[in-house]
């Protein structure tokens, strides 16, 4: 290893802050990815599986059947000729929402009323709670729960009534036929006889409502009627008043309107623009005469200008040109030079009356720009007045317009309503009386078996789904960058025993080159070369211990040192020390002795035997560690070592429990972040990545370590690919 220069100082690179995780989609649920998470809670699937139907079953034969009987009715209002009739009692007999309101009408609590008092509802049990012998749980529960009688005056509601009401109410329905004007009536009981009164009694109960029903219809029609006309009128009579009020007020009169004071803007505004026009123009033919836009400009505004200056330069190049040839002082020369003078003296003048011409016409062109620009705010300012007061009477007279035109309409309406002085025929009558069932409507035991397997197998993989959310920890680059927003730069695999053989797990990466552990180093080695800074300083973090970041910080230093870069490994973390035992440099200085003063840096750098590349073991532990990191002698360190090495890789100690991580990040250009595959926990992580971010450590990617290929490549992320099948002809173990 070279001798660093003592007293090098470091520069240590400002560390940015990477931004928090955006919302991104959830993880789509693929066939691959459910097949994968039932076969790891195959189990748990299984038994929630065959328990489902088993128990769904069971309480299938333990059902009660019921029977449901049926009946049909016409609806057919009577063709009323009334404008009035139609809007009050029906707005379309054959519409969807017509014969809707007469199912729910049909199945209401008046009709249920009705019918419970016609059928003897209250003395059957089925509907009648009161008449079903008590249980022995409900006479458990009412002598442990006795009250004493009591005094207080007042109603008492009959709730035994109110349940008898519901229960009928429930079993009772209606529903239209589609495409027609028929509606199906149907009563569940447990008794196929009291099903087929029930329904019978309800639509007749239906039928004879409707006498009723239309005359109070008429009645009420025609008294909304006339209490609306009466609200009109005064309204109309209100609105008038306030358009008059409001015309006196601001001296409107009858059809007068903003378009003079448009037409008028409109000149105004056309004026103006030619007056700027010429005001630019004048301006422009002032810049020519002065000689700011160039010879050609001022030859086209001023061509005596011109002219004079042609003649000043040729005088003043033959009196250069004699005055070269015979002397300044010669007699000829000197006439020459006084001719140039005075020609000078001319064109200034000429210049100066073109200007004074052309000034003139630009502050006549600017006073009419100046006049117009006040016209056209004092045309603008009326028609805005007169535009804003228009606004309010417009309102008033669309109001008064549309009262009159309903007080028109009310009126037609009440004329229409008296003309039509009876209503004769029902609504509604029947077609087809209820007979009793034969068979049972509930429950439907081949159906619902099949249903209850079914929900068996998809109750299985919810639970087995919400299982798969329970599990908190990291399986694919994917869940770090929704964790953090990091990308996932290299996925290690676990080096099972059998691939190691007889090497350690440091050497593996030298020893077997060609393998996806190797392979998966260099791309790691290829994200971090190859973005958008390439950092000379790389800190290896993690959030807890046992995620392999000293393994991760060996093998891509030697793979590095293996492609010809020159490599420094710096192990920071004191307080587990690695790199001694497995360089085999025990009992010597390492960096704590460095950072106390106690060694030189040529003492603490040592090469690695294998490769050639130069590391710095921890050295003995003790003191303020955090400190020794914060301190002068870590600067002056990093800067020696940037300017020896290509690449310098910081081991921390985990970053969740020793601070000095954080410190280190913090320093180092650039900051890779351990994950162990379905180790670490997702808030774990996140709160890791928190307490970099806090310190602007530049963290820059992630590297999900000891992976089991096998069980990634089944749990079909997107990142598996890299270990399936058709790639082990590139590896070699």
């Amino acid at each position: 290893m070279p001798e660093y220069p003592p007293g090098a100082a470091l520069t240590t690179p400002a560390a940015t802050s990477m931004g928090g995780p955006s919302h991104r989609a959830p993880e789509v649920l693929s066939p691959a990815v459910l097949l994968a998470i039932v076969r790891r809670h195959l189990f748990a699937w299984l038994a929630v599986t065959l328990l489902t139907p088993i128990a769904g079953i069971v309480a299938l034969h333990r059902i009660t059947p019921v029977y449901t009987a049926s009946g049909m009715l016409i609806y057919e209002p009577a063709e009323y000729k009334a404008q009035a009739m139609q809007s009050v009692l029906r707005q379309d007999p054959a519409t969807e929402a017509t014969m809707a309101s007469q199912a729910e009408l049909l199945q209401s609590l008046h009709i249920a009323q009705k019918l419970v008092e016609r059928g003897g509802f209250d003395a059957n049990p089925e509907f009648n709670p009161a008449r079903r012998p008590p249980s022995f749980t409900a006479r458990v529960f009412n002598w442990t729960t006795r009250d004493p009688p009591s005094l207080e005056a007042g109603p008492v509601p009959d709730t035994n009534r109110d349940t008898v009401l519901l229960a009928v109410q429930s079993a009772l329905h209606a529903k239209p036929v589609r495409f027609s004007r028929v509606l199906e009536v149907t009563f569940t009981a447990q008794d196929p006889l009291v099903a087929a009164a029930a329904v019978n009694n309800a639509m007749d109960i239906y039928i004879k409502d409707q006498y009723g029903a239309k005359a109070r219809a008429v009645r009420r029609a025609t008294e909304q009627l006339r209490a609306r006309a009466e609200e009109l009128r005064k309204e109309t009579q209100r609105s008038e008043d306030a358009i008059a009020a409001y015309r006196a007020r601001l001296g409107l009169f009858q059809g007068m309107h903003a378009g003079i004071e448009a037409e008028q803007v409109t000149h105004l505004t056309e004026d103006l623009v030619r007056a700027r026009t010429e005001l630019a123009n004048a301006e422009a033919r002032l810049d020519a005469a002065r000689g700011r836009a160039g010879a050609g400009a001022q030859a086209a505004v001023a061509p005596s200008v011109v002219q004079l200056r042609a003649q000043q330069e040729q005088l003043a190049a033959q009196a250069l040109t004699r005055q070269s040839r015979l002397g300044p002082s010669h007699p000829e020369a000197e006439g020459l030079r006084r001719q140039a003078e005075s020609a000078q003296k001319i064109l200034a003048a000429e210049i100066a009356r073109v200007v004074a011409s052309i000034e003139a016409d630009r502050r006549a062109a600017k006073a009419r720009v100046a006049t117009l620009e006040a016209n056209l705010h004092t045309a603008q300012v009326e028609a805005d007045r007169i535009a804003k007061a228009q606004i309010p009477l417009n309102a008033l007279q669309r109001d008064a317009d549309a009262a009159r035109a309903a007080l028109q309409a009310v009126l037609l309406q009440i004329q229409d309503t008296a003309q039509k002085t009876s209503i004769e025929t029902a609504e509604a009558h029947e077609i087809s009386q209820a007979l009793p069932p034969q068979r049972p409507s509930w429950p439907p035991t081949g159906p619902l078996s099949l249903a209850v397997c079914a929900a068996g197998v998809f109750l299985g993989l919810i639970v087995v789904y919400g299982l798969h959310l329970l599990d908190t920890s990291v399986s694919s680059g994917g869940d770090i960058r929704l964790t953090t927003d990091l990308p996932c730069f290299a996925l290690l695999p676990e080096i099972g025993k059998r691939a190691l053989g007889h090497l350690r797990t440091e050497d593996y990466v030298v020893r077997r080159p060609l393998t996806a552990f190797a392979e998966q180093i260099r791309s790691l080695r290829a994200s971090l070369r190859f973005g958008a800074h390439r950092p000379r300083v790389v800190a290896v973090a993690a959030a807890r211990p046992g995620e392999g970041k000293t393994l991760l910080t060996l093998s891509l230093g030697r793979s590095a040192r293996l492609a010809g870069e020159t490599v420094l490994l710096i192990e920071c973390d004191l307080r587990q020390p690695k790199f001694a035992r497995i360089f085999g440099s025990e009992d010597k200085p390492g960096l704590s002795d460095f950072l106390r003063g106690t060694a030189a840096i040529g003492d603490i750098s040592r090469p690695d035997p294998l490769t050639g590349l130069s590391f710095i073991p921890a050295g003995g532990p003790g003191g303020d560690m955090l400190s020794l990191f914060m301190s002068e002698a870590m600067t002056t360190l990093l800067e020696t070592a940037r300017e020896h090495f290509d690449l310098i890789l910081l081991d921390t100690p985990p970053v969740q429990a020793m601070s000095e991580a954080r410190v280190i990040a913090a320093v180092a250009d650039a900051t890779l972040l351990c994950v162990r595959w379905r180790n670490t926990p997702r808030a774990v992580l996140r709160h890791a990545f928190d307490l970099l971010r806090e310190t602007r450590a530049n963290i820059v990617g992630t590297v999900l370590t000891r992976v089991d290929p096998k069980a990634h490549v089944r749990s079909g992320a997107a990142d598996s690919e890299v270990y399936h099948r058709r790639y082990r002809p590139y590896y070699r173990s």
